[in-house]
C-alpha cells in the first residue's frame, strides 16, 4: 500500500507513519510504525479475506486523536489527547474550561460546536453514556507541575450542533495498544536515539582527534555545526521517550 504525505507540511516534520491494519470484523490485525521517509508499506503472512488500512502521520506538536473513536463533531464519543507543556503545551490550560463553556472544533467535515459538562481526574465519576445519535468530546492531558505529570485531566464536553456524517468503525473500541494510552511511552527499543548517539559520540571522538592534528580553529570551523545538529536529534529523541501527554 501507499499513501501521500500531508500537505501543506506541518508546522513541525512529520516524525514517523502508524499503519494500522484491521480485519473485517474491526479487530487489530497488526500495527505497524514507518519512518517519515517512507510513504509505502506491505504486509505479508495474511490469511485470504477483506482487510481496512488506516495510516496517521504523527508529529511531535499537534493534538491526537484516539484512532478507535469518531472523529468530532461525528456521532459518539470522540477523544483528543494533548501535551500539557512540551512543545508549546496546546492542553496546557484545559483546566480553566468550566461547565457551560462552549468551543468549536474545526474538521475536514466542518465546525462542531460543544459545550463542557465538567472536568474529572481520577477517582472522579464519568458522566452518563452520551444518548444514540448524539457527540461527546473527551479532551485529555496531564495533571500536575509542568513537566511532571501526576496524573490524568478529562474535559467531558457535549455536542450541541448537528452531528456529521458518521461512517462505521474501522478499529473496534479497546484494540489499540499500550502505548497509545494516557501518559505511556513508546514501545520497543529506541533505535533512532541509539543511532544518533554513536553518530554524535563519533563526531566527539573526531573533533578531538582533529583538535590535536589541525588545531582549534579549524575543529572549530568543521565540527562545531556537526555536533550541533547531532546534538539536536539525540534532544529531540530523548523527548520522544516521554510520556505522550507531557
Amino acid at each position: 500500500m501507499t499513501w501521500t504525505a500531508p500537505t501543506p507540511a506541518p508546522a513541525l516534520p512529520v516524525t514517523d507513519y502508524r499503519v494500522t491494519l484491521t480485519g473485517s470484523d474491526g479487530a487489530v490485525v497488526a500495527v505497524k510504525d514507518v519512518p517519515a521517509t517512507t510513504t509505502s508499506y506491505s504486509f505479508t503472512g495474511l490469511a485470504l479475506g477483506t482487510y481496512t488500512a488506516t495510516v496517521a502521520a504523527a508529529n511531535l506538536n499537534g493534538n491526537g486523536h484516539r484512532r478507535d473513536t469518531p472523529l468530532p463533531g461525528q456521532s459518539g464519543t470522540s477523544v483528543l489527547m494533548g501535551r500539557a507543556a512540551a512543545y508549546g503545551g496546546p492542553f496546557g490550560r484545559l483546566d480553566q474550561l468550566a461547565a457551560g463553556d462552549t468551543f468549536t472544533v474545526t474538521t475536514g467535515q466542518g465546525k462542531a460546536k460543544y459545550q463542557v459538562l465538567g472536568l474529572r481526574r481520577a477517582g472522579d465519576p464519568a458522566p452518563a453514556a452520551v444518548a444514540s445519535g448524539k457527540g461527546r468530546l473527551v479532551l485529555v492531558t496531564a495533571t500536575g507541575p509542568h513537566f511532571m505529570p501526576g496524573g490524568v485531566l478529562r474535559v467531558d464536553a457535549d455536542l450541541i450542533s448537528t452531528p456529521a456524517q458518521t461512517p462505521a468503525a474501522v478499529i473496534r473500541s479497546g484494540t489499540l495498544p499500550e502505548s497509545e494510552q494516557p501518559l505511556a511511552h513508546p514501545s520497543g527499543v529506541p533505535w533512532p536515539l541509539v543511532m544518533w548517539l554513536q553518530a554524535l559520540v563519533a563526531a566527539a571522538v573526531a573533533a578531538v582527534w582533529t583538535w590535536h592534528r589541525w588545531g582549534r580553529h579549524q575543529t572549530w570551523i568543521v565540527f562545531a555545526p556537526v555536533v550541533a545538529v547531532l546534538g539536536l536529534q539525540v534532544a529531540v529523541r530523548t523527548t520522544e521517550l516521554l510520556p505522550n501527554l507531557l
